[in-house]
């Protein structure tokens, strides 16, 4: 492919002819090792929780002396405290969120007075706030219950809106995001917040829009007798991922610009939020192409009639490929025939005349004079 072709590709004016369907084992493998180590990392690393999650303290001040989140956390450190988050907000204010900030009078008192003496400011201007677990499980328990309802819900309306094996393969892409997902944040041991919840939730939404916008391509191109029969429920399935391709990546593309943007130049509440936003749209992109598309097709395929279709292609490519070996083979016998029966007859002609035939001279003749009119 020049690029020419490849600039053409991308801005939809050639379609593409990958053979995603064809290679469908080859996608299933490389998706099943990646929820291979997705899981490894959930269930040996662990999730590392936020204090919304597992309880802790925050401490929340206005400096009048300039200080960075560095400062404070050389502080910190210098106090023995090595586990907690800075922020700062606004410009004007720190936020220090961590475990048992304060648990030890005596290591509070001077903590807290090493942090007045830095920002410029008087203890009592410090306020120190327990953070209980019970919010953070009540927004996954809350999480969760959307979560089953939203999947319900969406189950029955792609189920409606085009058949039940569409919906599997929906279900089974939305599956894949959603662990992969939680398996990066395990293996990166970057900090789950309720921001991270409300991302993967976010996430499904994406996924399950560009899942829709392929089956409805898929629909459309199988309700087409003549192209089902030329080239099978897969041939059409693939057919249609061509056509849509290019699509679904641009409309990734312009969604990941933004929350690139995030990621690298926004705040931390922002950063966990971008984040999981980045990860699940590569996921989902990749999902409704490589794992919702096959599944669809190999569930399809095993439907009597698609079968027995599958089955009546493969044999009239086999005879086409039999005519096909026949022919070659047949064609130099066929020349050499024609060049042996040429020769016999040239031989004949010449024992029977006694001479070889030669061209006739052409006539000297001139063409008579056009005659004037009077």
């Amino acid at each position: 492919m020049n690029l020419k072709h490849a600039i053409a590709t991308y801005r939809g004016h050639t379609v593409p002819h990958f053979r995603i369907i064809e290679r469908r084992r080859l996608w299933f493998a490389l998706s099943g090792v990646v929820i291979v180590l997705s899981l490894l990392g959930i269930f040996v690393r662990h999730f590392n929780l936020s204090i919304d999650f597992k309880g802790g303290q925050e401490i929340t001040y206005t400096f009048v002396t300039p200080v960075t989140a560095d400062d404070v956390l050389s502080t910190l450190r210098a106090d023995g405290v090595n586990d907690a988050e800075v922020q700062l907000v606004n410009g004007t204010s720190i936020s220090i969120r961590g475990q048992s900030l304060t648990a030890n009078t005596t290591e509070a008192d001077t903590l807290l007075d090493d942090l007045a003496t830095q920002a410029g400011i008087d203890r009592t201007d410090i306020s120190s706030t327990d953070v209980g677990p019970t919010w953070g499980k009540e927004i996954s328990r809350k999480a969760l219950i959307g979560l089953v309802v939203v999947l319900a819900g969406i189950t029955l309306y792609i189920t409606f809106r085009f058949e039940w094996k569409m919906a599997i393969g929906a279900m089974v892409a939305l599956g894949h995001d959603i662990l992969i997902t939680a398996g990066v944040y395990a293996l990166t041991g970057r900090e789950v917040t309720p921001e991270t919840v409300i991302a993967i939730l976010t996430i499904l939404g994406f996924s399950l829009y560009d899942t829709v916008v392929i089956y409805d391509k898929i629909q459309e191109n199988t309700e087409s007798t003549a192209l089902v029969s030329r080239h099978g429920y897969a041939g059409v399935v693939n057919m249609s991922m061509n056509q849509v391709f290019m699509r679904s990546v641009n409309t990734s593309l312009v969604v990941l610009m933004p929350i690139l943007s995030l990621l690298l130049i926004g705040g931390s509440t922002l950063k966990d939020f971008a984040f999981a936003m980045f990860i699940g749209v590569l996921t989902g992109t990749y999902s409704s192409i490589f794992v919702a598309a096959p599944v669809l097709a190999v569930l399809k395929e095993r439907e009597p009639r698609y079968r027995q279709l599958q089955e009546r292609t493969a044999a009239r490519d086999a005879i086409k490929a039999r005519r096909a070996e026949t022919a070659s083979a047949a064609t130099p016998a066929t020349g050499a025939a024609a060049a042996t029966v040429g020769t016999a007859a040239a031989t004949r002609t010449t024992a029977r005349t006694g001479t070889s035939q030669r061209p006739r001279p052409k006539s000297k003749r001139k063409p008579p004079a056009k005659r004037k009119r009077r």
